[in-house]
């Protein structure tokens, strides 16, 4: 995919891209899941992936890209700066997810095109959004143990929900990205959440895309 640098066009883009979102049940258990996230450092965008062995969660490969950042800061259009490094590095793992998670969101986004939902799309891929904190919706505080959880909605439809992934700690918004559906994604996200709040392939593609981030610095 040629990414646009404009916002314009940009914009055009997420209008074609929402259309060819699917939401639907994820067909079978998943082996792989990866987990992706960006870091920015003067002018660049380091992406990193994490690839873990599922239900095990065991870590088995790690990449990572530096790319030149090539569209503005623009809120609601955030995957076309992150993006063309997220997808460079999932593209560099050996073994290819049959889940993608987001340290962002699928489908509960102002436009219905998160960053989950965007690449899920461009790489017809399974991909889950889980976000810390709610872009649009409403919702009620879910219950204070790990599992609980209540619906997302806006307009009057669902578009994810209000987990909490360990006992009395703020919830993440969980969000369907592209072919899975609601309950498949809270299921995967529970499943890789162990000690922490935050799910394990995502802590650790946060860690390596800061780390890489550091040891630039020092460069």
């Amino acid at each position: 995919m040629k990414w646009p640098k404009d916002i314009k066009r940009a914009r055009v883009i997420q209008e074609i891209l929402k259309k060819k979102v699917r939401i639907t049940p994820f067909k079978k258990p998943p082996e792989y899941i990866t987990g992706v996230d960006a870091a920015f450092l003067q002018g660049k965008v380091i992406g990193a992936a994490c690839l873990y062995k599922y239900p095990d969660i065991i870590l088995i490969e790690e990449t990572y890209v530096v790319t030149e950042v090539l569209f503005p800061y623009i809120p609601g259009l955030l995957s076309f700066r992150e993006g063309p490094a997220i997808i460079k590095a999932i593209n560099k793992l050996k073994v290819k997810p049959d889940v993608i998670l987001f340290d962002g969101h699928g489908i509960a986004h102002p436009k219905g095109l998160g960053i989950a939902a965007h690449i899920g799309v461009l790489l017809d891929a399974a991909t889950i959004g889980c976000a810390k904190s709610r872009l649009i919706g409403k919702y009620r505080e879910p219950g204070p143990k790990k599992g609980d959880w209540s619906l997302l909605r806006y307009n009057g439809k669902i578009l994810g929900a209000v987990l909490r992934t360990k006992d009395n700690v703020r919830p993440l918004f969980v969000s369907p990205g592209n072919k899975i559906d609601l309950r498949g994604s809270i299921e995967i996200v529970l499943a890789c959440t162990r000690r922490y709040r935050i799910p394990e392939p995502l802590r650790r593609a946060d860690f390596i895309s800061k780390k890489i981030k550091r040891e630039l610095l020092t460069c």
